[in-house]
């Protein structure tokens, strides 16, 4: 069983993938108006990214698909957590300033290829097909080295185009969550990603 969070473009493009590999999957989002939600009416269910955790209990996902403009990870955390901006004025100063798309509400956007679209079904390579620079290390461990505390969440990259996060990895984030009044936590691949830091609201 997979998860995937969110039913617009990206989402239906997991939700076609996974159709074609014979897996069995649901798809959340909270508009049941959502392209997802028309073409595969039976396996969606109207949520949001808040409710992560007990689909996570009920299906084990092994694959979370993470397609929704939202930082998932983080949303799944915010019944307890506030945004800890403190944290991220500290984060900031361990992430090169070309990288960095957008900072706010506790998050820092990050990408390789900040000021441009990305290629459909790009395949990562190395040196990026739009920017045509090489990327030093993944975003994710660009990000490590900004937070060494923080829990990261790489996004896999099945198919070009596709990534998702590895559902005990995720579930393993929920319950180191219910432990402790502060969480940095972030979500990325090996070009782009998010990174948010949380406090006990």
């Amino acid at each position: 069983m997979d998860l995937v969070v969110g039913g617009g473009k990206f989402g239906l493009k997991a939700a076609e993938y996974l159709l074609l590999r014979k897996r069995d999957f649901i798809i959340i989002d909270p508009s049941d108006e959502c392209a997802a939600a028309r073409k595969f009416k039976e396996k969606f269910v109207k949520a949001e990214a808040k409710d992560l955790e007990k689909f996570v209990k009920k299906f084990e996902p092994e694959w979370i698909f993470p397609t929704a403009p939202i930082h998932v990870a983080a949303e799944a955390l915010k019944d307890k957590f506030i945004p800890w901006n403190e944290k991220v004025n500290e984060i900031l100063s361990g992430i090169p300033a070309r990288v960095i798309v957008s900072v706010g509400m506790g998050s820092i956007v990050v990408s390789y290829n900040r000021d441009k679209i990305c290629l459909d079904n790009c395949s990562s390579p190395e040196t990026c097909p739009v920017t045509k620079i090489k990327r030093p290390c993944p975003m994710y461990e660009l990000l490590r080295f900004a937070c060494p505390e923080a829990r990261i969440l790489i996004s896999h990259q099945l198919s070009p185009g596709i990534g998702a996060i590895n559902g005990k990895d995720f579930a393993s984030l929920l319950e180191e969550a219910k432990k402790v009044e502060k969480i940095v936590v972030a979500t990325a691949c090996n070009c782009h990603g998010v990174i948010t830091a949380l406090m006990s609201s």
